[in-house]
């Protein structure tokens, strides 16, 4: 992608944090006709396994993409794409336009790519273990957490023969964090003032992510 240096977020717990934060991915392959496919799928982040770590998730049997990436036993190279915080920026809520006028309006946000050879681990155990925690993750925030044993065993089993687990060790992790580090100090704090005034969940997530960006740029 596109990526001036100004822009550029290279630390890996700040990117680490976006992919556990937003772990809804679009999957990006290309199918046996040579067709671009994207797929979006909830991953797990491993970061001690590999070293940039790996992803790890399921898709539908009846989904071809497993199949695309694997059906010459090759491990193919696929590209993960993460979204983070993003929205409008107005220039009226540069300081700059006060001063000379010379402004025009923008999009922040934050994103992630992720890039390494997909493998297919088509086992029970391996698909029985990644829904367990799955689900351990995302109902952790929950006053009373499903469990995979809560559902009747049978049903279970059979859920589970329609999906295959893939896992995707990175070879590359690229942060692209455009949160108007090129703009001066006053246009940052307007920007970040008008997003906290707006006071929807992401424009006050968007503020927040502009904030942590400035203030580690001063440290």
């Amino acid at each position: 992608m596109y990526l001036p240096a100004h822009f550029e977020e290279t630390r890996p717990a700040v990117l680490q944090q976006l992919l556990r934060a937003h772990p809804l991915g679009q999957l990006v392959t290309v199918d046996i006709d040579g067709v671009p496919v994207a797929n979006a799928i909830p991953f797990l982040y491993d970061a001690d396994r590999g070293p940039l770590g790996t992803l790890v998730g399921h898709v539908a049997r009846a989904n071809p993409v497993w199949r695309d990436v694997s059906g010459d036993g090759a491990r193919r190279s696929v590209l993960v794409l993460f979204q983070g915080a993003d929205g409008y920026v107005s220039p009226s809520s540069y300081a700059a336009k006060r001063e000379h006028g010379k402004v025009v309006p923008t999009w922040n946000y934050a994103t992630v790519q992720a890039r390494g050879p997909l493998r297919v681990l088509d086992d029970a155990a391996a698909v029985r273990a990644l829904v367990t925690r799955l689900t351990a993750t995302h109902e952790s925030a929950q006053p009373q957490p499903w469990a995979v044993s809560d559902a009747p065993a049978d049903y279970i089993e059979a859920m589970l023969k329609a999906i295959v687990c893939i896992e995707i060790e990175l070879t590359a992790l690229v942060g692209k964090y455009k949160l108007s580090q090129n703009r001066s100090a006053a246009d940052q704090a307007g920007v970040v003032a008008a997003l906290q005034a707006g006071g929807a969940a992401d424009q006050m997530a968007l503020a927040q992510a502009m904030s942590a960006v400035q203030g580690a740029s001063d440290t």
